[in-house]
C-alpha cells in the first residue's frame, strides 16, 4: 500500500483578532489574547482531518512540534514525524523553516490552517509544483488557496489519499495591509501563486456516464502543451499517440514508438537511444513530455526504455510533463501510475502526486508509485 505523505501546518494564532474586532491577527496576537480571544485554528484543522481519520493507516504526517501540528495529529491518532521544533507560540519564521524541512521529503500535499499571512509564508518557501491546500482559519481569506470550508479541504485531501482524480489550479496568494484595513482602507497585494487542488470541484463526469471524445481531448492536450513550451528549453518527446499529437501540433515528424528531441519548434534529433539522450540532456535545461504506456498505467518501464534512470535523473523530477486523458486515468480504477525504471531508488524518488495535463487549461493531480506499492 502506497503511503500518502501529508505535510501539516497550523498557525495557532490565525483568526485570533476576528472575534475581538481587530480585523486580523498580524502583530496584534498578544492584544487579541488579552482581550479574551481564544485560539481556533486547531479546531478548524480538526474539522478537516476528521475526513482523513478513516484513512490513517495510509497517511504519514510531517509537521512541527506542539501547537504547530504535532499535538492535534497525535491526539487524532495519526502517524507523526516532527521535522521542526517550533517556538511557543510559533512564528512566521517557524512556518517557513518547516516548509523548507518538508521539501526534500516531497509531501503529496501540504495542508495548512491559517489566513492570508500564513499563505504568504508558504508561498515564499514552498517548492515549485508542490500541492498545497489551506484550511480557512484566519480573519482575512482573500487568497485563492483555501477550501470553501474546513470540510471542503478535508474532502479534497481524502480524495487525494484514495487516489481519486482531483482538479488542480494555480491559486493566487493575496494579502491586505492590516494597519490600513483597521483605518478603513483596503490595500490588497499579489504575492504569487501555488499549486492547489480545487475544493469541491471533482472530476466525475466520466464516472457519472459522460464520455470524452478521445481524438478531441488529445488535440486539446496537444494545444495546451504547445502553448506552454518555452523556446529556451529543449523537450524530450516520449512514446505514444498522445505525445505524437503534440508533435503534430508542432508540425514535426514523430517517432511513434521512439523518443525525439525538439526545441523552439525545431526537431533536433529523432529516435534517440538512451546513450544519445543522456549526452544531449546533461547540463542542458530539458523537460520530458510523456504519457502512460500500457493498461497498467506505466509511466516508465514499458515502451520507453530509452528513458534510462540516468536520463531521468539528468532531466529532473520537476521537469516531467505528464499527459493523459481522464478516460485513461479513470480506467486505472484509483490505482497509481507506475514507475518501473529498473532502479528502485529512482522509483522511490519519483513517487508522489503529479500535475497531469488532461485538456486545454485542464489538469488533475494523480499519484505515481513504484511497482511494489502499485500492487497494493
Amino acid at each position: 500500500m502506497a503511503v500518502f505523505t501529508l505535510g501539516l501546518i497550523i498557525n495557532p494564532l490565525a483568526g485570533l483578532g476576528g472575534s475581538v474586532a481587530l480585523k486580523g491577527s498580524d502583530q496584534v496576537a498578544e492584544q487579541a489574547l488579552a482581550l479574551g480571544a481564544e485560539p481556533r485554528a486547531h479546531l478548524r484543522m480538526a474539522e478537516a482531518l476528521a475526513y482523513l481519520a478513516p484513512l490513517k493507516p495510509r497517511i504519514r504526517v510531517l509537521t512541527g512540534s506542539g501547537a504547530m501540528g504535532e499535538s492535534l495529529a497525535r491526539e487524532m491518532g495519526f502517524n507523526v514525524e516532527v521535522l521542526h521544533q517550533a517556538s511557543e507560540p510559533s512564528t512566521a519564521e517557524d512556518t517557513r523553516t518547516l516548509v523548507q524541512a518538508m521539501a526534500p521529503l516531497r509531501p503529496n500535499l501540504i495542508l495548512f490552517a491559517g489566513g492570508d499571512g500564513t499563505a504568504r509564508d508558504l508561498c515564499a518557501s514552498v517548492a515549485p509544483q508542490q500541492p498545497v491546500l489551506g484550511v480557512p482559519a484566519g480573519v482575512k481569506i482573500h487568497s485563492g488557496v483555501y477550501g470553501l470550508t474546513p470540510k471542503a479541504s478535508g474532502i479534497v485531501a481524502a480524495q487525494m489519499v484514495k487516489g481519486e482524480l482531483v482538479s488542480v489550479t494555480d491559486g493566487e496568494v493575496r494579502d491586505i495591509d492590516e494597519a490600513a484595513f483597521r483605518a478603513g482602507q483596503v490595500r490588497a497585494r499579489y504575492f504569487g501563486e501555488m499549486t492547489v487542488p480545487e475544493a469541491l470541484r471533482y472530476v466525475q463526469a466520466v464516472k457519472m456516464g459522460g464520455r470524452e471524445d478521445d481524438a478531441l481531448v488529445t488535440d486539446d492536450i496537444a494545444a495546451e502543451v504547445v502553448e506552454q513550451m518555452d523556446p529556451e528549453w529543449q523537450y524530450v518527446m516520449g512514446s505514444g499517440s498522445t505525445v505524437a499529437a503534440v508533435m503534430a501540433g508542432l508540425g514535426l515528424d514523430n517517432t511513434l514508438l521512439g523518443v525525439d528531441l525538439v526545441q523552439d519548434g525545431q526537431l533536433l534529433a529523432s529516435d534517440l537511444t538512451a546513450a544519445e539522450l543522456l549526452q544531449r540532456v546533461q547540463g542542458v535545461p530539458t523537460k520530458l513530455v510523456i504519457t502512460l504506456i500500457g493498461g497498467q498505467g506505466h509511466l516508465f518501464g514499458r515502451g520507453n526504455q530509452q528513458l534510462s534512470p540516468a536520463v531521468i535523473r539528468a532531466i529532473g523530477r520537476d521537469n516531467i510533463i505528464i499527459l493523459a486523458s481522464k478516460n485513461k486515468l479513470t480506467a486505472l480504477a484509483h490505482r497509481p501510475m507506475v514507475a518501473d525504471t529498473g532502479d528502485s531508488q529512482l522509483d522511490s524518488a519519483l513517487q508522489g502526486h503529479y500535475r497531469i495535463i488532461t485538456g486545454y487549461r485542464d489538469a488533475v493531480l494523480y499519484p505515481l508509485a513504484n511497482p511494489e506499492d502499485a500492487l497494493c
